[in-house]
């Protein structure tokens, strides 16, 4: 029986190119394709895929979210992410949001062959380079420090930069924190310069891509998805 595949890219070119590869291989049927993460999320639902392998960095909804969504949505179905981020913040949000695999655009047919084969099975998959991370991360035991997305970021940085990522303005963000409209204002302009971005729409897909813009932990709270995201 064929593994049922969905394809997740917000690239035309590189998705059609990515179908047209894994529907030449053996034991695998392409069922359809999405190009941001909220068609990617209809489609599951739809389509049943048995493996949804799916970008990161998209418009509407990113891979992270996306990804959240289809494990609660449908736990039988897993996710592969084939992406270019090859960062710890983005390894380790995908893990958390349900990913059952982790590979990186380049990797060649056969790897990804193996890697949809395996995440079908119910196993974890890397690529080498992430793996190693990924190893030594859970290597260095309970008592190891939790990875902190964006190092480079202050504390106070990260945090400006997390409510961005919740929807808030900088003045709903400086009433919050009880700090003036300008040195929100600072605080953004230094994450902006610090992430290397344009502006707030591209700091913001970064910050979920890494896990922040998340609602804050309640015993009522859904953890699944902050509304305003």
């Amino acid at each position: 029986m064929s593994v049922r595949v969905l394809v997740v890219d917000d690239h035309p070119m590189y998705r059609e190119g990515l179908v047209t590869a894994i529907a030449a291989m053996p034991g695998v049927e392409v069922i359809g394709d999405a190009a941001d993460g909220a068609e990617a999320v209809q489609k599951t639902l739809e389509l049943t895929p048995d493996v949804v392998v799916m970008d990161l960095h998209m418009p509407q909804l990113n891979g992270i979210d996306a990804t959240r969504r289809i494990v609660a949505d449908r736990p039988g179905t897993a996710v592969l992410v084939l992406t270019m981020l090859d960062g710890d913040d983005s390894v380790f949000a995908a893990m958390r949001a349900g990913a059952r695999g982790y590979l990186l655009k380049g990797a060649d047919r056969a790897q990804i062959l193996r890697s949809i084969e395996a995440v079908a099975q119910g196993e974890v998959v890397f690529s080498s380079g992430i793996a190693s991370r990924v190893l030594a991360f859970f290597a260095a035991g309970p008592g190891a420090a939790a990875v902190v997305p964006f190092p480079e970021l202050t504390d106070r940085e990260r945090e400006i930069l997390d409510l961005v990522a919740r929807g808030l303005t900088n003045t709903e963000i400086a009433q919050r924190l009880f700090l003036s409209p300008k040195t929100v204002r600072n605080h953004v302009s230094n994450v902006f310069t610090k992430l290397q971005v344009a502006g707030r729409a591209e700091a913001v897909a970064q910050a979920r891509d890494a896990g922040l813009g998340a609602p804050r932990a309640t015993p009522s709270a859904d953890l699944r998805r902050d509304p305003a995201g």
